[in-house]
């Protein structure tokens, strides 16, 4: 063996062992980097929040109620159309017992879920471009009639002042290391031993997280209350590494593979006339269903998925409270 054949070889198996950590962990930053200004959103990103999702500093000695909250997904534009399909955001409400004050928290996009999900090609010679940051919103007050008219406002909680404070560091940081939003999550079956490749970071992964360093630093939570979450999931065998924008559209990239990914991403371009977006969803179609071939943008690299069935699915399952055990899958 040549020392070419052998470099190869080492570097097949590097890759092999690599690529055998699943799900392949969410990247960190060091702080939110500069959004390109092409990405623009049709609603202001948390207009009303604190600056940067900051939390309130408060007393050591107060109690401060946590309540889970739920709504459908646009209902400020559909109403609860959504909720009939279990599509509900998630977000975190908290009150001051001594000051009477309340906050609301939600984790979500800065540009809008589709420009999160799928990237823009602009031209036929350059990477897909991503407008898919996502970021912490805490804003004063909560606003009980959109909560719990088409969703849910429950009480899962009290804990200290001290603990609240704590929590506060830990949303500054995890604010400001996960910045990109994450819409999939993708397993390779439906059974609950199945393997999971990926994971979701969307809102609900948030509050998730969230409610888990609480009960971390100590909270203890009212396990009589049972916390479902909508879970949108790709299945496909084992995923298939293939670089970054700079190794796959570069001078030296593939270009066979650049267009392959070009192309499958000009299927979910918004703002299409219908005609066109018709023939795109068909062509989406064919290309997931039949051709079973989904690429997926994760930790900013793409991933070839080998589709199977069932495809794609939307469940509402239950991530139980910190302290409870009993798990229903809806």
């Amino acid at each position: 063996m040549s020392g070419v054949a052998k470099l190869v070889f080492l570097l097949v198996g590097v890759v092999a062992v690599c690529a055998a950590v699943w799900p392949v962990p969410y990247r960190r930053f060091d702080s939110r980097p500069k959004t390109d200004d092409f990405c623009q959103a049709q609603f202001p990103f948390c207009p009303t929040g604190h600056p940067d999702g900051s939390m309130p500093k408060v007393m050591d000695s107060d109690v401060v109620e946590v309540y889970s909250m739920k709504a459908p997904v646009w209902e400020f534009k559909v109403g609860d159309l959504l909720a009939h399909f279990n599509i509900i955001h998630d977000a975190i409400g908290f009150r001051n017992k001594r000051t009477g004050l309340n906050y609301t928290m939600e984790w979500y996009e800065l540009f809008q879920l589709f420009n999160c999900t799928f990237g823009h090609v602009l031209t036929d010679m350059d990477p897909p471009l991503w407008c898919n940051q996502g970021a912490a919103c805490l804003y004063d007050g909560i606003d009980d009639l959109h909560w719990s008219q088409n969703g849910s406002l429950v009480k899962v909680a009290e804990v200290s002042g001290k603990i609240f404070n704590e929590m506060a560091d830990w949303v500054h940081t995890d604010n400001t290391t996960g910045i990109y939003y994450e819409t999939w999550m993708v397993r390779n079956g439906t059974g609950p031993g199945s393997k999971l490749w990926f994971e979701a970071f969307d809102c609900a992964s948030f509050v998730i997280r969230a409610f888990n360093k609480l009960g971390d630093l100590g909270a203890k939570f009212n396990t009589s209350v049972q916390t479902n979450y909508t879970k949108i999931t790709l299945f496909s065998d084992q995923p298939v590494h293939l670089g970054n924008a700079s190794t796959i559209f570069g001078p030296k990239g593939n270009k066979t593979l650049a267009t392959e990914i070009r192309t499958f991403y000009e299927h979910f371009q918004a703002h299409q006339p219908f005609p066109s977006l018709l023939k795109s969803m068909l062509e989406a179609f064919d290309t997931i269903v039949l051709e079973k071939k989904w690429y997926f943008f994760y930790n900013f690299e793409y991933w070839f998925l080998p589709m199977k069935e069932p495809f794609i699915k939307l469940s509402f399952e239950e991530v139980p409270l910190p302290g409870r055990e009993t798990v229903t899958v809806v």
